[in-house]
């Protein structure tokens, strides 16, 4: 396995980054433990989570799988780098009318709490909100996570889903406030999905902050399966947007045989060649599938192969404005 820092700090990561939101839902427990023991033996101490995970009247299932995880001892808690994330309701009557979507300091204090509880730790080392709040001020949200750093309870903070102006004005306030503020910022990014490279990517590589790449295999899209007759659990419910990309990803699979390499690895590889990105979030739900992208890492993706790739999945042009103007 490979490292790297996360963004502008001292904290090593790995360059693959365990996502867990099958865990609970796609994935039994058993299996899940196996999972996050083989990504351990493999290197990976970087494991992405989210209050939400398990979804609706099992929201918090996710987190108290992991929490049970680490409960077995042989120190995983300690070797993990652990991100959790808040922002959606999670259907806790106790909550009231604050059972919405949001970053009040109240809720992040509440919910933080709950998800130490579930995962049976005092602390997370990077907590994310989960999508930008537009109603809560920043004053209040800086507020609301400066008291958990200086509580011990949350090393560093994250987002999920910023704009590129987000950022900056996020970091402008906390600037203001003589805090460290974001360190990463978790964004959609693939070789389907290439709006990034026009202000948040950019945005993030200038304020310093790593990026963690949230579905680099388009839904399953670029994980090889796309295109076969039992195409698995998430492509069997793509049925239009394959259609619609049936010839890209058809070249890409031929790319891909002429490489000697499997989809999926490419899908990342290529994600990892880009400058500003930490690590990709990979969401196994089986060992197989996480011992399958391992090979991602290794892969060294030249020129040549990069520019067909841009063929295939054209990106939007450059950054703005030069995109859109001269």
């Amino acid at each position: 396995m490979e490292y790297t820092f996360l963004g502008r700090t001292g904290l090593r990561v790995s360059r693959l980054c365990l996502g867990t939101m099958n865990f609970g839902v796609d994935t039994d427990e058993k299996t899940a433990f196996r999972i996050m023991d083989e990504a351990l033996d493999a290197g990976i101490n970087f494991f992405d989570t989210a209050n939400i995970y398990g979804w609706g009247t099992n929201a918090g299932l996710t987190e108290t799988l992991i929490g049970r995880w680490f409960a077995q001892g042989g120190q995983r808690r300690e070797r993990v780098v652990l991100a959790t994330k808040v922002y959606e309701p999670m259907s806790n009557p106790v909550d009231g009318p604050n059972d919405v979507r949001g970053l009040s300091l109240y809720k992040i204090r509440r919910h933080l709490e709950s998800s130490l509880q579930r995962l049976q730790t005092d602390h997370v080392e990077l907590y994310q909100m989960h999508h930008i709040d537009r109603r809560t001020p920043w004053e209040e949200v800086w507020e609301a996570f400066e008291t958990q750093v200086r509580s011990g309870k949350v090393d560093y903070i994250g987002s999920s889903n910023f704009a590129g102006w987000h950022l900056v004005k996020a970091q402008a306030v906390a600037k203001e406030r003589n805090f460290m503020g974001l360190v990463c910022e978790q964004h959609k990014y693939s070789l389907l999905e290439r709006t990034p490279e026009m202000e948040a990517l950019p945005a993030a590589q200038d304020l310093g902050l790593g990026v963690v790449a949230w579905s680099p295999l388009a839904g399953g899209l670029l994980g090889g399966n796309a295109l076969k007759a039992n195409g698995g659990i998430r492509t069997s419910k793509q049925t239009d947007r394959i259609e619609k990309h049936k010839s890209q990803l058809n070249r890409f699979s031929s790319l891909c045989a002429e490489l000697g390499e499997k989809e999926a690895n490419v899908a990342l590889a290529w994600t990892l060649s880009n400058p500003v990105m930490t690590a990709p979030i990979i969401g196994p739900r089986t060992v197989e599938q996480l011992q399958n992208v391992l090979r991602a890492v290794e892969i060294s993706l030249d020129e040549n192969v990069l520019r067909e790739l841009d063929d295939i999945f054209p990106g939007p042009g450059g950054e703005t404005p030069e995109i859109y103007a001269w």
